[in-house]
């Protein structure tokens, strides 16, 4: 199997999800974003999850992964912020209240999700295909084995004895042929 089929594309995409809004509700809430919500917390999973199974289906960049990241790192922030404010106007008191301590760990969680993209991808389809390649070189080994326990077997007959009652020495020279002298063309009678 290859890492960008749809099954490997929905399990990497979700792992990552969960990980990466994780990482970040929990340091936007230490750099004084407040509590998120568990609502915001899977709706927030469920969009990422979404963008990083569309992403997910061949290797991309360092570029694009950067930007990738970044960009869902802006968005977590706002969707946090958005979703703890219970006013317009605290909504825009938080928005710069925070400033660059927010943006230092949102910056953080996406140079750090995009480390463990770039990375963790190839060392996970490297993983991949040599667990593939073991099991396929032990499957080609195994499976001759396994199909000799399945076939019925049949015990046959025990091949006759030779007789004996000759000794192999003349029957050795009963099967050979003797000719003496030149062929009977070339004779000279």
């Amino acid at each position: 199997m290859h890492v960008g089929q749809p099954p490997f594309r929905a399990a990497r995409a979700v792992i990552f999800a969960v990980v990466c809004v994780a990482v970040s509700g929990a340091l936007h809430m230490l750099a004084g974003g407040g509590a998120v919500r568990l609502s915001l917390l899977v709706a927030a999973m469920a969009l990422l999850a979404a963008g990083a199974y569309a992403l997910g289906g061949r290797p991309r960049g360092l570029g694009v992964i950067l930007g990738a990241g970044f960009t869902s790192q802006y968005g977590l922030h706002h969707l946090f912020s958005w979703g703890n404010a219970e006013s317009i106007t605290h909504a825009m008191h938080s928005e710069h209240s925070t400033g660059f301590g927010m943006f230092f760990v949102h910056a953080a969680a996406a140079l750090a999700s995009c480390l463990w993209l770039s990375r963790g991808e190839s060392s996970l389809a490297s993983l991949l295909e040599l667990v593939t390649f073991l099991a396929s070189t032990s499957l080609a080994r195994l499976l001759p084995r396994l199909l000799v326990l399945l076939v019925p077997y049949e015990r046959t007959a025990a091949p006759a004895v030779a007789d004996l009652s000759e000794p192999p020495v003349t029957t050795l020279l009963a099967a050979s042929v003797t000719r003496r002298g030149p062929p009977l063309s070339f004779s000279v009678l």
